[in-house]
């Protein structure tokens, strides 16, 4: 057996022991390189400042847990125990608000009717509970989840943004890629990142801020449903509907009708139309602008904006960073077929 046969088996044999091994964490690994990528420039900042690249990796690690990963965790353990001391005759008075509005419709809602009245008489408000009761466990299942990932992904940045540059090198010298074509591969993904991870940074905190502070002085709490509709804003076209819809109806059957068509007018207007529509689109302008050179490829907003949706859809709450990295790398590598077809047609002449 020639040497080289043997050194290959060796490798192939390593690398299946080697996904053996981390398997269980390979999606936490992925997403705080991923991370790590998109918020290399805060890293440099600090490393800058403080002249140590462990200080900046402490102080980069901190930032991403209180920013990112805090509210998360405050919303997902607040909501549990909320769904926990629910008491089942709320459930039972909404029933009775719904039935009747389905019942009693105004006349412009009238051809809803048939409808409404054939999936209420499907609903058991006993299996109604008890499917809120499982749904509660599950949340709780879901938080314990995310809570371990979450400080996985934390340690797993600090890596990364500890030792990513010794790592990118060894990556470099042993696939034995051009320094150009390494590279052009790690900064459009970077600068893609950046901007995906920049702007669903500040679109969420900033539709969150206001839904929290009108819901605030309607005397519910404010930072929860302010970090609710934060995250809910994420899903394109019907994240803020998810928000508003049910505090109208619960406003609405308790009697509360000029708070349930306030919150429903201030989020259509004011976040919806004026905050997404007409302010999130200065805001990434001005992002991609202070984030990207002249000379970056600038990936158009409908792609990034349909591999968020695909990476949701997919892969769940971690989709919104796979899905532009994954389109990112692809274009990225198609950018380098061009560049090789171009080198090797010019050379045939």
């Amino acid at each position: 057996m020639k040497p080289q046969y043997f050194v290959a088996i060796l490798f192939a044999t390593s690398l299946y022991w080697m996904y053996l091994l981390y398997a269980p964490f390979l999606l936490a690994i992925t997403i705080a390189a991923l991370l790590a990528v998109s918020t290399s420039n805060i890293q440099a900042f600090f490393e800058k400042i403080l002249r140590s690249k462990l200080r900046a990796a402490l102080i980069s690690s901190f930032l991403l847990a209180v920013l990112f990963f805090a509210p998360l965790g405050y919303f997902l353990a607040t909501l549990t125990m909320k769904l926990n001391t629910l008491e089942p005759e709320i459930l039972i008075k909404l029933q009775e608000y719904i039935a009747d509005f389905i019942y009693n419709p105004p006349k412009y809602l009238l051809f809803l009717k048939p409808y409404g009245v054939n999936a209420l008489e499907q609903l058991n408000i006993n299996e109604f509970t008890s499917n809120i009761l499982s749904i509660t466990a599950t949340v709780g299942k879901f938080s314990a989840g995310f809570l371990k990932n979450a400080f996985l992904i934390i340690i797993f940045y600090f890596f990364a943004q500890y030792s990513g540059e010794s790592i990118m090198g060894y990556i470099k010298r042993a696939i034995k890629m051009s320094v150009d074509e390494t590279t052009l591969i790690i900064k459009e993904i970077s600068s893609v990142m950046s901007v995906v991870f920049y702007s669903i940074i500040v679109n969420a905190m900033f539709q969150g801020i206001l839904f929290g502070v009108a819901v605030s002085f309607m005397g519910y709490n404010g930072l929860l449903f302010g970090i609710m509709y934060g995250f809910a804003s994420l899903i394109p076209v019907i994240g803020g509907v998810l928000m508003w819809l049910p505090f109208m109806i619960f406003e609405l059957s308790i009697g509360n009708n000029s708070s349930a068509v306030f919150i429903a007018l201030y989020t259509i207007i004011v976040i919806s139309i004026v905050a997404d529509t007409f302010i999130k689109p200065i805001v990434i302008k001005e992002i991609n602008s202070r984030l990207l050179n002249e000379d970056d490829t600038k990936i158009n907003e409908l792609i990034i904006f349909f591999a968020i949706i695909a990476g949701l859809a997919t892969f769940g709450f971690w989709g919104m960073i796979l899905g532009p990295a994954i389109t990112a790398f692809f274009l990225t590598i198609m950018k380098l077929f061009e560049q090789r077809s171009d080198e090797y047609n010019s050379k045939d002449y």
